[in-house]
């Protein structure tokens, strides 16, 4: 980092981080946003008390940006009601940091998602829980996913090198998918498999797959699909834990349409 691009401030985070760290215990939740597979990860632990932050840590793998931006967020956000830190924004970040350049202003984004993700699973923490009606491989209908066919959804892939380097994300669809999560190696290291087993099936393809470098998402569904003009991340539900997070992903190879 060149001080010539940063404010003191963000030197200040970056170089001594506040609340590093994570929490434990039944009034903890969990805000996870970001993609495992190319490094960019932020986790806040956030404890609640009569609806209000008495604890906030985060752990990150990322720019120094991006650990000072999540530093300042924990301070924003320890002390206010939930509703209050609900309304915390990304430029708020910014602006407490005396400015961050443009092309870093997305790592504000990044740690606002991720405490308004501990946010929202505290909400639904607090609900009655509700029977899941995904079952197998999943059956839920996607939100977003019309909306982004051919920009950056698709249900076929007949040209595996456009994909080239791009963060790829396959849902499960039997040994079909497990090919086309295979064949997609050969052109990016950032391919993802989500699947709600908690194993894969015996058989050939579910062993090559398990000693490839694809990232597997067990017991995991995907809830939504967001972005602008195309896909830029998707909703996903952790089954096992009852949690929700973002993964940032270029594209999703969904189950061929019946």
């Amino acid at each position: 980092m060149k001080s010539t691009q940063y404010s003191e401030k963000v030197l200040d985070h970056f170089r001594k981080p506040r609340n590093v760290g994570t929490l434990e215990g039944d009034d903890v939740v969990i805000g996870r946003v970001g993609n495992p597979v190319c490094g960019d990860l932020m986790e806040f632990y956030v404890k609640v008390k009569d609806d209000r932050i008495e604890d906030i840590k985060f752990k990150t793998f990322g720019c120094g940006s991006a650990i000072a931006t999540a530093s300042m967020i924990t301070e924003l956000a320890k002390g206010k009601s939930i509703d209050e830190a609900f309304k915390i924004t990304r430029q708020d970040v910014a602006d407490e940091l005396d400015g961050l350049p443009p092309i870093k202003m997305h790592c504000s984004n990044l740690a606002a998602d991720a405490l308004r993700n501990a946010l929202n699973n505290y909400q639904k923490k607090k609900k009655p829980s509700e029977p899941s009606d995904t079952q197998g491989g999943g059956s839920r209908e996607i939100a977003g996913a019309d909306r982004f066919i051919g920009n950056g959804v698709f249900t076929e892939i007949t040209d595996p090198s456009a994909l080239k380097d791009k963060r790829v994300m396959v849902m499960e669809d039997g040994d079909r998918s497990l090919n086309i999560a295979l064949e997609l190696t050969k052109y990016t290291q950032r391919v993802v498999y989500v699947t709600a087993r908690k194993d894969l099936p015996a058989g050939n393809l579910s062993d090559r797959v398990a000693g490839s470098k694809i990232k597997i998402l067990f017991e995991s569904e995907v809830l939504e699909i967001k972005g602008l003009n195309t896909v830029e991340k998707v909703l996903i539900h952790d089954l096992n834990e009852d949690e929700e997070y973002e993964l940032f992903v270029d594209c999703i190879i969904l189950p061929a349409r019946k």
